[in-house]
């Protein structure tokens, strides 16, 4: 376990608007068709993921209010099974027939408020998670990683200027969530690439191919070792 943290001069607060801001804009200008048009996410349109992200908030912000059990027992009286995807799929159910625009507006407000409280908490306070108590800017960190690979599930935009930066942060964070996790991967930085090693399995790495690793995002058919996969899919 690192036992310093070497995320500290990063701030995930501003990724986090960042992120929301990238998704909020590519959001803003869909048309039908592009709502309907399938996402990078197995079996979801675009329209899904915007549900998904609308409906995750439910559980954003019984972290933030400390009821978790109040959650989870809502969930239960309307008989949601199959723990986090079973979740996932109920709030995507629940909002493929009410009009995108309420959704659109739902998920604006929802996410804008837990961004606002979880700045307000600062990234060293303690927040009530489904793992148990966890740093607050740690917390944040993991929604700026699936905010990142659900704006690229989405095709969301990414400017060049941007996209060295966004990139790095990622491989970064994955980094530390595979040490945090204890992993069998060992994966060090190096010039442009993640070294990895699992058992006597090895590979180098580009950024962008690792963190599609981190997130469970390789294509099908990826040459990489399944025991080297395996372990470092840590963020989905």
């Amino acid at each position: 376990m690192t036992t310093t943290d070497p995320l500290r001069d990063l701030d995930p607060f501003d990724i986090f608007d960042a992120e929301a801001a990238r998704l909020d804009r590519f959001f803003s200008s869909l048309d039908d068709e592009g709502w309907r048009r399938p996402s990078r996410c197995a079996g979801w349109s675009v329209r899904d993921v915007l549900g998904h992200l609308a409906g995750e908030e439910l559980y954003n912000h019984a972290c933030l209010d400390g009821d978790l059990d109040g959650l989870f027992a809502m969930l239960e009286r309307e008989g949601v099974g199959g723990g986090y995807n079973g979740f996932n799929e109920w709030t995507v159910e629940q909002r493929r027939d009410r009009p995108v625009a309420d959704v659109l507006a739902e998920w604006r407000g929802k996410n804008a408020e837990t961004r606002e409280r979880m700045r307000a908490l600062g990234r060293d306070a303690t927040l009530t998670t489904g793992a148990g108590p966890y740093p607050v800017g740690l917390q944040t960190f993991h929604y700026d990683s699936e905010y990142a690979t659900h704006g690229d599930d989405v095709g969301a935009p990414v400017s060049d200027e941007e996209a060295g930066a966004r990139t790095l942060w990622r491989v970064r964070f994955g980094l530390f969530v595979l040490d945090e996790q204890g992993s069998g991967a060992r994966a060090e930085l190096s010039d442009g690439h993640v070294d990895v090693r699992v058992g006597e399995a090895a590979a180098r790495l580009p950024y962008a191919e690792f963190v599609d690793a981190t997130v469970g995002r390789l294509p099908a058919g990826h040459p990489l070792d399944p025991e080297i996969v395996s372990a470092l899919r840590c963020l989905a």
